[in-house]
């Protein structure tokens, strides 16, 4: 039994923990969206990215809690001018494949429509083909956007040659 609900500013440590354990750690690894492979350095993110992040107009993070009130995903969402940016979608990787990203994007869906967004976009790292393939299976679509793999060196450092793909999914 689990729960997502809106993460407060109390909440910033778990999250940064969570998200790095997630995407950098050996233990990333044991899951299928571990970015450690591509991206050298032990940090995703930082509770200073995360509390700026939270405070940005239009911006929440929603947490996924067990029923012992345990962190075990989350995920930012942004207004983005009639658009909802959808980032940092992780679950904890032995947690992974139960249904809770699926459970994110049905949550992201009704944020948006609350927000009169026609549309949830994001950006994944280039090299991620189970990830983007994942979000194509959730009605997500590439724009033919990209941009630099531009990430502060303090969040790691590219093994190879990266770029952000964009994708979204328009909303009914």
């Amino acid at each position: 039994m689990f729960e997502i609900v809106k993460a407060e500013k109390e909440d910033i440590p778990e999250i940064v923990n969570l998200l790095n354990i997630t995407y950098r750690s050996e233990e990333s690894f044991k899951g299928w969206t571990s970015e450690a492979h591509l991206i050298q350095g032990p940090i995703r993110t930082d509770a200073a990215l995360i509390e700026e992040l939270m405070q940005q107009e239009g911006s929440m993070m929603l947490k996924c809690i067990d029923g012992q009130n345990r962190l075990i995903g989350c995920v930012h969402l942004r207004n983005d001018q009639g658009r909802l940016y959808l980032g940092m979608l992780s679950v904890l990787p032995n947690l992974q494949g139960g249904g809770i990203g699926k459970r994110f994007l049905k949550a992201a869906d009704q944020q948006a429509k609350k927000m009169n967004c026609r549309s949830v976009y994001m950006q994944v790292v280039s090299g991620r083909k189970e990830l983007t393939d994942w979000y194509i299976r959730h009605g997500f679509r590439f724009t033919g956007e990209k941009k630099d793999f531009d990430v502060d060196a303090k969040y790691g450092v590219p093994s190879q040659k990266l770029e952000f793909h964009y994708m979204e999914k328009l909303l009914d």
